[in-house]
């Protein structure tokens, strides 16, 4: 039985990663930066994405997302207030957004063209560990992590951030009230991750974004390459 579930999940991830490469291969046409947003529930994603979409349309960049979530339209409905094509996926059950999934809601999504957008944002279920397997074609993976999660976020789910390409942490306005221990958080993203680039962010004051539109744009750059 071992044996037959390991087969399993090791042809699932197959045609996962195949769809996958199909994906990228269309993003890349397309010109648009596909990112795969990845964090525990309650860090604050979709508040900084919301943030960081309605930064994009305000300096004239074409931005539009899919949510993943289990259950409700809760998310697109709030990342929807930015203006920009939002699409919700809900997954009734399952913990990770899979690539067929995106393919799906890509199909099915009228008036959006790949070709018109520059940034295609993929804000992915709430969880650290099922996400950390599925390639959805993206071509920058983004952890995300808050001051009220623990500084030792990272050592306790070496599989997802060593596959990311950048890490954000959240609520950094509350830090100093909630005890959190920047540098130890710091240390810990880069012993898992050495050279990661890391935001220091705060949704609300809007401290970080800056820096943070800065590294879409050269990262948007680099696809015209």
């Amino acid at each position: 039985m071992t044996t037959r579930i390991v087969e399993l999940r090791q042809g699932i991830l197959k045609k996962n990663d195949e769809l996958a490469r199909e994906l990228r291969g269309r993003f890349e046409a397309a010109g648009v930066l596909v990112l795969n947003l990845v964090s525990s529930p309650g860090t604050g994603k979709t508040e900084f994405l919301q943030k960081t979409l309605a930064a994009l349309r305000l300096i004239g960049s074409r931005a539009a997302a899919l949510v993943g979530d289990l259950e409700t339209d809760n998310d697109a409905r709030r990342l929807a207030l930015s203006g920009v094509p939002v699409r919700q996926i809900n997954t009734h059950g399952i913990c990770h957004l899979e690539a067929e999934m995106v393919s799906r809601h890509l199909e099915s999504w009228d008036g959006v063209e790949l070709g018109g957008l520059d940034y295609l944002f993929i804000e992915n279920v709430g969880n650290l560990v099922c996400p950390s397997s599925y390639d959805l074609g993206e071509r920058i993976r983004v952890a995300l992590l808050s001051v009220t999660e623990g500084e030792d976020k990272p050592l306790k789910y070496p599989t997802l951030f060593n596959s990311v390409d950048a890490a954000i942490i959240t609520k950094m306005d509350i830090a100093e009230a909630v005890g959190f221990n920047r540098e130890a958080a710091l240390r810990n993203i880069r012993e898992i991750r050495p050279g990661i680039r890391i935001f220091e962010t705060a949704a609300r004051t809007g401290a970080g974004i800056e820096a943070w539109l800065d590294y879409l744009a050269e990262q948007k750059g680099a696809t015209r390459i």
